[in-house]
């Protein structure tokens, strides 16, 4: 631990070296509490780490050192509150970053996240992406290196979200059914050595899209306090699904759990690519949904996009009405297999799906109650994400796990 007393902690005292050796353990459980918003005080900290108020002030002391937090040692009282206030914390909004970088049907973007899920920048998007996902991953991690160049922020990681499972422990992309490249593609490899060549310090790692989205929205957005959750989301092209068990996401045996896109809707349906017919994947997304509202895709704008706007400004249209329940009523049928087999406490939905559930949640929860023995045991909460780029978030995520583990050693590599 830093052994130098910071100023912006002079007001409080030095906090003792014992003090400080006793919290070392804390330091991570407690970063992540303020990084998901879980302890907005330090007399919140104090009772969530089951610690002394002189401990969990070293730790706090010794986290704002580090430039994770900050304390303010000089907030106003709640109304109607007794006593001494307690310390306020939150994260550094001036502290070290991520690179977060995603990639999909329709293109590819980098950002710089702090912690707290936060977007400090973001590079214009690309909407070409090669067939050869090492000119890809060297085009994005450029444009985050350029972001840091021009933010001048520390960064200690990389992450990166792709529209495939990616199998575990060798984080090869195993089906990028949407994009062109080839199967088994080495994208956790090939994205660290784009990283060490841009000079980007720091831990890079890979993974599904939906998983990171899932694992945004728990610790930020719509999820947070579930404990089992459900998380389905049509992007661009496709359906994809995530799954946190008691607060952690659950890949599976080897980072393949949860393809809900290739569960069959539609027994007589479109051919799907992985063989198949009629699955989610090609019953419930954007080109799916024009398809079946007479809509021939346009190339200005992405699928998606061109699908949440059709939905949005045009619903009163018969052929619109009409596309939108159809897709309801095979994502609620989907949903509802899911809902007997997982048993969530919630299910949050994201992209066009999120769109549909605005539209009308109505028939969505209807047709989840109706075709779950769960949802009629007294109904799943069906909610939006509440992230716009929680796919993004979530691969910054993957690259601030080593700091929430364990903040002294990450930090000093």
């Amino acid at each position: 631990m830093s052994g130098k007393a910071d100023p912006r902690t002079a007001g409080e005292g030095t906090p003792s070296r014992a003090r400080l050796d006793r919290g070392r353990g804390a330091l991570g459980p407690a970063l992540e509490l303020v990084h998901t918003g879980r302890a907005p005080t330090r007399a919140v900290l104090t009772a969530e780490l089951g610690v002394t108020r002189a401990t969990a002030g070293a730790v706090a002391a010794e986290l704002e050192a580090l430039g994770l937090i900050r304390v303010d040692a000089r907030p106003g009282a709640a109304a109607g509150s007794q006593g001494r206030p307690s310390h306020r914390l939150a994260v550094a909004e001036d502290g070290p970053v991520v690179l977060a970088a995603q990639v999909h049907a329709d293109g590819f973007r980098a950002a710089l996240v702090g912690l707290g899920g936060r977007i400090v920048a973001t590079a214009p998007g690309c909407e070409t992406v090669e067939e050869d996902p090492a000119k890809v991953l060297v085009s994005v991690v450029e444009a985050g290196a350029e972001l840091l160049r021009t933010t001048g922020r520390r960064c200690v990681g990389a992450g990166l979200a792709v529209p495939s499972a990616v199998a575990e422990p060798d984080g090869l992309a195993l089906n990028p059914l949407h994009l062109a490249w080839p199967v088994g593609a080495p994208v956790r490899r090939i994205f660290a050595e784009c990283v060490r060549a841009a000079g980007i310090t720091g831990p890079a790692f890979a993974g599904n899209d939906v998983n990171l989205a899932a694992l945004a929205e728990h610790r930020h957005g719509a999820g947070r306090g579930a404990r089992d959750l459900l998380c389905v989301a049509t992007g661009h092209r496709g359906v994809g699904g995530a799954l946190v068990l008691d607060g952690r996401l659950h890949t599976g045996s080897s980072g393949l759990a949860l393809e809900v896109g290739h569960l069959t809707v539609n027994p007589e349906g479109r051919p799907c690519h992985c063989g198949s017919r009629g699955c989610l994947d090609v019953e419930a997304d954007p080109l799916a949904f024009l398809t079946a509202a007479g809509r021939d895709p346009g190339p200005e704008v992405s699928l998606l996009q061109q699908a949440n706007d059709l939905v949005r400004n045009h619903y009163d249209d018969p052929s619109v009405r009409t596309a939108t329940e159809a897709l309801i009523d095979r994502l609620g049928l989907g949903l509802a297999g899911l809902v007997n087999i997982l048993n969530p406490d919630r299910i949050i939905l994201g992209g066009l799906h999120r769109t549909l559930l605005d539209a009308d949640p109505g028939r969505l929860r209807a047709v989840v109650a109706d075709r779950s023995l769960w949802g009629q045991s007294g109904g799943v909460p069906i909610l939006a994400c509440t992230l716009d780029h929680n796919s993004l978030v979530g691969a910054a995520e993957l690259a601030w796990q080593p700091v929430l583990d364990d903040p002294l050693g990450a930090l000093a590599q």
